[in-house]
C-alpha cells in the first residue's frame, strides 16, 4: 500500500472509524530502528503510517504528558480526562461501546429509561446510494454529548487556571508525536497484507459513501 497516495482526510476518517480498544505496541517496539527520511515523500508516506499503526501509543503519550504538567492541579486532572473523553466520542468505535455499557448499566435499575436511550430506527431504502450513518449515544446524536463534554471541559480549564499549561502540555505531546512518527522506520507488521487490508478496509467504506 502506497502511503503517499493516502491523504489526510482519509487518515483522520480512517483513525476515526477504526477500533481502538487494541493494547498499545510494546515499547521495545516502540522506541527502536530511528532513521532520518531520505526524502519529502519518505517522510509523508512514514508519518501516516506511523500515526496509523501506533495510534494507541501516541494516544497515551499524549495523555500521560498532559496528566503530568497537572500533578499540582486535581481540577485541571479532572479537566484533562473528561476533555479525552470529549476526544474518545469522536470515534466511531468507542462511542457504540460506551453507548451500549451506559443503556446496559441503566437496564439493570431502570428498564424503561433503557428503553428510551436506545438510538432511532435507521430506515432502509432499495435502489438509493448509502448514507453515512449516524451516531447516536445513549439515544442522542453524538454532536450532544461531544457539545455538553466539551463545554464542562472548558469551564474546568477555566476555573483551574490551567490553560496556558494544557496548551504548552499539548504542545509538547504533538510534537513528540510527529517527531516519533517521522524518524521511527515503519514496523515491518505495518507493511504486511493483514496491516494494510485493515486500513483498507476503514477506508473503503468511506469510499463507498
Amino acid at each position: 500500500m502506497d502511503w503517499g497516495n493516502v491523504t489526510a482526510e482519509d487518515l483522520v476518517d480512517a483513525l476515526r472509524e477504526v477500533d481502538w480498544s487494541s493494547p498499545p505496541r510494546p515499547l521495545s517496539e516502540f522506541f527502536s530502528r530511528f532513521t532520518l527520511p531520505r526524502s519529502f515523500p519518505k517522510w509523508n508516506s512514514r508519518l501516516k503510517c506511523n500515526l496509523y499503526y501506533y495510534r494507541t501509543n501516541y494516544f497515551i503519550m499524549i495523555v500521560a504528558i498532559l496528566g503530568l504538567g497537572f500533578l499540582r492541579r486535581p481540577l485541571a486532572i479532572v479537566a484533562a480526562a473528561i476533555t479525552t473523553l470529549t476526544v474518545a466520542f469522536l470515534n466511531d468505535s468507542f462511542a457504540g461501546t460506551f453507548s451500549e455499557k451506559v443503556t446496559r448499566t441503566v437496564r439493570q435499575f431502570s428498564p424503561h429509561l433503557a428503553a428510551k436511550m436506545r438510538p432511532p430506527l435507521t430506515p432502509v431504502i432499495r435502489g438509493r446510494p448509502s448514507a453515512k450513518r449516524a451516531i447516536y449515544i445513549c439515544g442522542q446524536p453524538r454532536w450532544v454529548f461531544v457539545l455538553v463534554f466539551s463545554a464542562v471541559s472548558f469551564l474546568l480549564w477555566f476555573l483551574s487556571c490551567g490553560l496556558l499549561t494544557v496548551l504548552w502540555a499539548l504542545t509538547i505531546g504533538l510534537l513528540a508525536t510527529v517527531l516519533h512518527a517521522s524518524f521511527r522506520i515503519p514496523n515491518l507488521k505495518a507493511r504486511l497484507n493483514t496491516f494494510r487490508e485493515e486500513f483498507r478496509q476503514v477506508w473503503r467504506n468511506y469510499s463507498e459513501l
